[in-house]
């Protein structure tokens, strides 16, 4: 085979298996963010036929079942890729060594990833590019192996605080539920204990879910309760306790909101969702004054001690939902996950009071 045709070969292998380490390590070992091109090109492409399937006349369970499978088939995706690409990096490779033909190099190579030990090369170079493949191979199906436990451990953590969300905001998980189950067993102090919760919910998502950004695809267990919808749940909570309920505004419950629209940027510049740099707290919010004063009116009717002035209570929610409400609706489009509607609050049944006898 001529020498420029070897000369050329080696180059383009070496190139294109660097490309894949880089990719793998990247997306697998790399404990920061980082915008792999090729992984975010294999998602993007997965993405559409997944989107393509679930189009939106589909009822939201069988988007939600479809979707649930998307994640997991970007993961095997990357590593069918990865090992694809490098049996034709080596290959290429093989050809530089000295392989006779294209086939013969290609047949070489497959044997020596997969360590089939079928067809092996000639002379000292072609050895050594055979074991150096085989222990390529074997790293990334090892790196594979060893990031599920790792994958899997954040998303227990992370569904754990969602699942515990429903004993106290119903499912799917509503702010008013939230604030309504406090004034349901008497427990306004108790709510310092969820704010704190979310506040490192929030701190622990923003680190896992940028890093391994997969995970921001993984869907909850349950169609009707979302890891989407549950921080938002907790973060209009917060901001609705702090702007309306008639008792001492928690400092515990800002900082959640703080946690959670820092995080939520976080996610925003990965996914180059956009959203103001400035907050103009007069531009306005997703939420109208009409669904704002109907959950107002349903927290009145539970019992929820609300201040006097509503027109200050809808600025100080405004003030506080500016920070992530373009974030947040976008992630309910770029997640697909059913948005809160607030009109819901005038229609749902009130709870009941839960901690006295006879109730």
């Amino acid at each position: 085979m001529a020498i420029w045709i070897r000369v050329l070969s080696g180059a383009g292998g070496l190139v294109l298996q660097l490309l894949v380490l880089d990719a793998a390590i990247r997306t697998f070992l790399l404990p920061r963010v980082a915008n792999v091109s090729l992984s975010r090109a294999v998602a993007r492409g997965i993405g559409g036929v997944f989107r393509m399937l679930a189009n939106s006349k589909r009822s939201y369970a069988v988007r939600d079942a479809i979707l649930s499978l998307y994640a997991s088939v970007t993961l095997l995706t990357y590593q069918a890729l990865w090992l694809a690409l490098s049996v034709v990096a080596f290959t290429l490779g093989f050809v530089a060594a000295g392989v006779p033909s294209f086939e013969r190099a290609f047949e070489i190579s497959g044997s020596s990833l997969l360590t089939l030990g079928t067809s092996s090369g000639h002379g000292s170079g072609q050895v050594l590019l055979s074991f150096a493949e085989a222990g390529i191979g074997l790293t990334l199906l090892a790196l594979l192996i060893a990031f599920i436990p790792t994958l899997y451990a954040a998303f227990q953590r992370r569904e754990i605080s969602v699942s515990r969300l429903s004993v106290r905001a119903g499912v799917p998980a509503t702010p008013w539920g939230v604030l309504e189950m406090a004034q349901s067993v008497d427990s306004y102090e108790r709510l310092d204990e969820l704010w704190r919760e979310w506040e490192q919910w929030f701190i622990e998502v923003g680190e896992t879910h940028t890093t391994l950004t997969i995970l921001n695809y993984y869907r909850s267990p349950s169609p009707d309760q979302t890891w989407i919808g549950a921080a938002a749940a907790v973060l209009d909570a917060a901001a609705l306790f702090n702007a309306a309920v008639d008792v001492t505004p928690s400092p515990t419950a800002g900082l959640c909101v703080r946690s959670g629209w820092l995080t939520l940027r976080r996610l925003a510049d990965y996914f180059r969702v956009p959203y103001p740099s400035t907050i103009d707290r007069t531009v306005g919010i997703s939420i109208s004054r009409r669904e704002f004063d109907g959950v107002l009116d349903r927290l009145e009717r539970s019992g929820v001690p609300l201040v006097a002035d509503r027109e200050a209570a809808w600025c100080d929610f405004v003030g506080w939902r500016a920070n992530y409400d373009a974030i947040i609706e976008a992630c309910y489009q770029l997640f697909t996950c059913p948005r809160t509607d607030w009109n819901e609050a005038t229609v749902q049944p009130l709870f009941g009071p839960s901690n006295k006898r006879g109730s």
